[in-house]
């Protein structure tokens, strides 16, 4: 986020173009409808519960910048964690992010399971549950011993491996990013993503918004494979999805409505 910020002061060609980007999809999802057609629970908002979210999002952002900050700071002081600066080619790059795609996954999903069984649910978990009905903040609303599980793996990640540089501009913001995409309480994925081999396995806004609803099944961070592989995918997530993204926007309805009505003529 910082680096976005300082892209767009000094009139970073691709900062402005990401800005321009979200900034026009943003204008034409409230002016079509799309946003609101595609609330994946459409009366689940709550204001009050807005509050609490800031609360909680200030207090963990502010303890990880400490506890996560200083133990990966002290980790590079003792040599634990290096980057590699030479140049690194597109496929190893590729294959640096996917390790850690796969490897994040796997330690999201187990620890995550884990957080469902108490005392961890209390300790941990309990304070992120607090919002049925997620939102951006969401994201945030965590305690910062649950902060501190998810981003150690990262910590994990880089002392076990040394990564190149220009990895770690994929990697870093990897998790947020999914982070606020899944708590986004929108779904911004194709109907048929769900129906295709290739994509199927990734998952979606849909997904988590299910966890935070239901609160158990959905478990997976990145992916709906250990889910799938161990039973723990709610059975009408698909089905759910599809009515989501199939939701007529108001443009659409009112086409429809003014839609002229064919009368047949009488019978010759």
């Amino acid at each position: 986020m910082m680096q976005f910020l300082h892209g767009l002061s000094t009139f970073d060609p691709l900062s402005w173009a990401l800005a321009l980007f979200l900034g026009s999809g943003l204008i034409v999802g409230i002016s079509t409808g799309y946003l609101r057609a595609r609330k994946i629970q459409p009366k689940g908002f709550r204001w009050r519960l807005l509050g609490r979210e800031v609360i909680w999002g200030a207090v963990n952002l502010t303890a990880s910048a400490f506890l996560l900050g200083g133990a990966g700071q002290w980790l590079r002081s003792q040599g634990f964690i290096t980057y590699s600066g030479a140049a690194a080619s597109a496929w190893v790059v590729a294959v640096e992010v996917a390790l850690y795609f796969v490897l994040f996954d796997a330690w999201f999903y187990w620890w995550h399971r884990l957080m469902h069984k108490e005392p961890f649910y209390t300790l941990v978990h309990k304070v992120h549950h607090g919002s049925p009905s997620p939102n951006l903040l969401t994201t945030f609303s965590e305690s910062p011993l649950e902060s501190f599980v998810n981003g150690s793996s990262l910590l994990l990640f880089t002392a076990a491996f040394t990564v190149h540089e220009q990895s770690m501009l994929i990697i870093a913001p990897l998790a947020p990013l999914m982070g606020l995409y899944v708590h986004s309480g929108h779904e911004f994925l194709p109907r048929w993503w769900n129906k295709s081999w290739a994509t199927k396995w990734f998952i979606s806004a849909t997904f988590h918004d299910q966890h935070h609803r239901y609160f158990k099944g959905n478990y997976g961070g990145f992916t709906t494979v250990w889910d799938r592989l161990c039973g723990t995918m709610r059975p009408t997530f698909e089905a759910d999805f599809e009515k989501v993204t199939t939701r007529p926007t108001e443009r659409r309805r009112g086409v429809v409505a003014a839609a002229p009505v064919k009368v047949s003529g009488p019978a010759s």
